[in-house]
């Protein structure tokens, strides 16, 4: 599993730093290191050469029915054991020993909504309706495209966009024809295994944990998971059954590869924007003439081009955009189509990734690996098996 960690600060050197060093050679790269390619001028990040954790079967051999029939079978094995430790762990088990929940009043201006994620780091937050005292959803990413989609759709109320509360999102979104998410929940108290096909369901990244007070009857918002804390709660914990997931990318047919949406480093943000909208996606593969990876703009980096309403700045490049992250940006991941199972498990067990850029071995694209696709092969494959056999 490959990890562009260069920031773009790296790849644009200033005044005031070092010129970059130069990648090595990718053919020096290690079975599980990385090689880094030339940086080319621009915004372009430095991206390493995708390198696998697996054990690469020689070539030329083949494997037997015995042995593909007994990798079916530890396959399955694997699957059913997470799936039955996810229905005997809760939601709130997913949460960390100590942790901060920033809940924003529905009553809150957008645009100063905007700074305060900013400024905590977060690119996402539970809205409560002070009003009635209880739950009203999630602030997310792409509420902001909503509103950025209102701005373009009705550019002579740029005033009034400036004056729109959280509690206007729903209005927005039937201005522009766009159906409204539906507002989910789940108890702490839940099985993880419910939270999991709830998020399935409405195709949710994350869901809010909401609790009733016994006292007073209200809701008590206590926080929130997401897929990628799910997926590391299960790599931690289920080692020995990620162990058993043998099979390869390709062989269970993980990810999107068809119809993918690109672009360029010179694209403006506004456009890639519009592609997300069209394709229904949260991120876009930012690639060279080659297609060969050199980043990937993400629905959050929309987040701080419209800090203060700065809507104008959304003609800037997706370069200059994500020259905007922060100094703790994970990096992207890449991998191909014959890394297994069990190495993505390992992966997402020691880093931080929000999904996987398949490429091939000169780092072109081939397809993504979202951690809804993921979570939905643990969950789902062979379901219908396991409801015949019982």
């Amino acid at each position: 599993m490959a990890d562009p960690r260069a920031s773009p600060e790296t790849a644009q050197p200033d005044s005031h730093s070092a010129p970059p060093t130069p990648a090595p050679d990718s053919s020096t790269a290690g079975a599980s290191g990385s090689a880094e390619l030339p940086l080319r001028p621009g915004h372009e990040l430095q991206v390493p050469a995708p390198s696998s954790h697996l054990r690469p079967q020689p070539a030329g051999r083949t494997i037997s029915e015995k042995a593909t029939s007994l990798l079916d079978k530890e396959q399955m094995q694997g699957l059913r054991a997470i799936r039955e430790f996810l229905k005997v762990r809760t939601s709130y088990d997913v949460l960390p020993l100590s942790f901060r929940l920033i809940v924003l009043d529905n009553d809150l201006l957008i645009k100063k909504s905007l700074n305060i994620l900013i400024q905590n780091g977060i690119v996402s937050a539970p809205l409560w309706d002070s009003r009635r005292s209880a739950f009203a959803g999630l602030l997310t990413s792409t509420d902001y495209i909503n509103v950025i989609q209102y701005y373009c759709q009705f550019p002579d109320e740029i005033d009034q966009v400036d004056q729109f509360r959280l509690s206007s999102l729903r209005d927005i979104e039937r201005a522009i024809g766009v159906l409204p998410l539906e507002t989910v929940s789940v108890h702490p108290m839940r099985p993880l295994y419910e939270a999991c096909r709830r998020m399935l369901k409405t195709r949710a990244r994350r869901i809010p944990l909401v609790d009733v007070d016994d006292e007073t009857g209200r809701e008590m918002v206590v926080s929130v998971i997401t897929q990628y804390r799910i997926l590391k709660f299960i790599a931690v914990n289920n080692e020995k059954h990620t162990m058993l997931l043998k099979k390869s990318v390709r062989d269970i047919g993980l990810g999107t590869y068809d119809n993918l949406a690109t672009a360029d480093m010179n694209a403006s943000v506004l456009d890639v924007i519009h592609l997300m909208v069209e394709y229904n996606i949260s991120a876009i593969p930012i690639v060279d003439k080659e297609y060969k990876v050199l980043n990937v703009f993400e629905a959050v980096d929309v987040i701080p081009c419209i800090k203060g309403g700065a809507y104008e700045e959304l003609s800037s490049s997706v370069g200059d955009a994500m020259s905007k992250r922060a100094d703790d940006f994970p990096g992207i991941y890449t991998c191909n189509e014959d890394d297994r199972l069990d190495a993505i498990f390992e992966t997402i067990r020691k880093s931080k990734i929000h999904r996987l850029i398949v490429v091939d071995d000169d780092n072109r694209l081939k397809g993504i690996i979202s951690l809804s696709d993921i979570l939905k092969y643990v969950l789902l494959y062979g379901e219908e098996d396991d409801v015949q056999e019982a």
